[in-house]
């Protein structure tokens, strides 16, 4: 399996809850992302242009090549091992770095790599996606993966009906990879987390598919706590999605990031190469992560048709609020803060 490396603006745009029925994760999947402007191509109109900042390219990251490589490499060790549970793989980092983008695009590269070997009459599922609810118990759980298939479930039937009914539906249907997001929401640490950990292992051993979690920041979580803990880290390797470093080595990512994302934009008076200019500006204002910046450019992006300037500048820059988070980092709430130049 082979895949585009891609970042958060057009997971941003699928919800993970929008995606979690084999039908609408089909849907995402068949659908083409949005392509920039080409050279020669008519101009767009101020609506098409605004759709189209609104949803936006994906781009290549480090991160998400290793995870597709990694994805690759396991599926493929996993393959005909029938004994016990396969190999699994972990994305952790803190919110807004892209895990859910980097699961939903290696999903859809399965689904896709699938669909294109597939005869016409292959009614087969390769992918499954599948949310973590909040509070989870085994029950509440087993019912999610069976709302994935359309597994018809009443509120009378046990969980080890449910589960059943799971195990063989998802392995007559050839699941070979299985997406589960929002993992950190599993508490080993309670009465009910703990038979839901405990259900998920039991799951990992009956379907023969490679699992996928991911979740922000797993590893100080109580998901890899005491000795439940210790059977999904002693099976699974890590993958890192933590936020962009502005230089590594020889490379500056994050530069590389922005230069991306301005290549992208369908503006008639930016400027290129004015955003990697201000790179050391927006890894402080974004903190690196990947989900801050695209959200950044693209609403300045919009704001930029709107009023009219066609172009992305500092001052616009500054007039954004972004997510909580990233504001938090970059204009702390606290007495003595730093007095930035927008500040006076």
């Amino acid at each position: 399996m082979t895949s585009p490396d891609t970042t958060t603006p057009a997971a941003e745009q699928t919800s993970p809850g929008t995606v979690t029925t084999f039908d609408a994760f089909a849907h995402f999947a068949a659908t083409a992302p949005p392509a920039p402007p080409q050279p020669g191509q008519p101009p767009r109109s101020s609506e098409e242009r605004l759709a189209y900042h609104s949803q936006f390219v994906t781009v290549r990251t480090p991160a998400i090549e290793n995870l597709s490589r990694s994805v690759r490499t396991l599926m493929i060790l996993g393959r005909h091992q029938q004994v016990t549970a396969r190999p699994s793989l972990i994305v952790t980092g803190p919110a807004t770095t892209g895990k859910t983008t980097a699961l939903l695009e290696v999903g859809r590269t399965c689904h896709l790599a699938h669909t294109r070997r597939a005869a016409p009459s292959d009614d087969s599922v390769p992918v499954a996606y599948v949310l973590v609810p909040p509070g989870a118990t085994a029950k509440t759980l087993a019912g999610e993966f069976a709302r994935y298939l359309g597994i018809p479930v009443t509120t009378r039937m046990t969980t080890a009906q449910i589960t059943t009914a799971v195990c063989h539906t998802y392995t007559a249907a050839g699941v070979k990879l299985v997406l589960i997001d929002e993992i950190h929401r599993l508490n080993p640490r309670t009465s009910t987390g703990a038979e839901a950990a405990d259900w998920l292992k039991d799951l990992t051993e009956r379907v023969p598919a490679t699992f996928v979690y991911a979740g922000i920041d797993v590893t100080a979580s109580t998901v890899f706590t005491g000795v439940r803990g210790a059977q999904l880290a002693g099976r699974a390797s890590l993958i890192d999605c933590g936020a962009l470093p502005a230089r590594a080595g020889d490379r500056e990512p994050f530069r590389e990031l922005i230069a991306a994302l301005e290549a992208a934009l369908d503006l008639t008076a930016h400027r290129t190469g004015s955003l990697p200019r201000l790179a050391p500006y927006l890894h402080e204002r974004t903190a690196g992560r990947i989900g801050s910046l695209a959200r950044l450019i693209r609403q300045a992006a919009i704001e930029a048709i709107l009023d009219g300037q066609e172009r992305i500048t500092k001052p616009l820059l500054d007039t954004i609020a972004l997510d909580h988070l990233a504001e938090e980092h970059y204009r702390p709430r606290t007495p003595g803060r730093r007095t930035r130049p927008a500040d006076r």
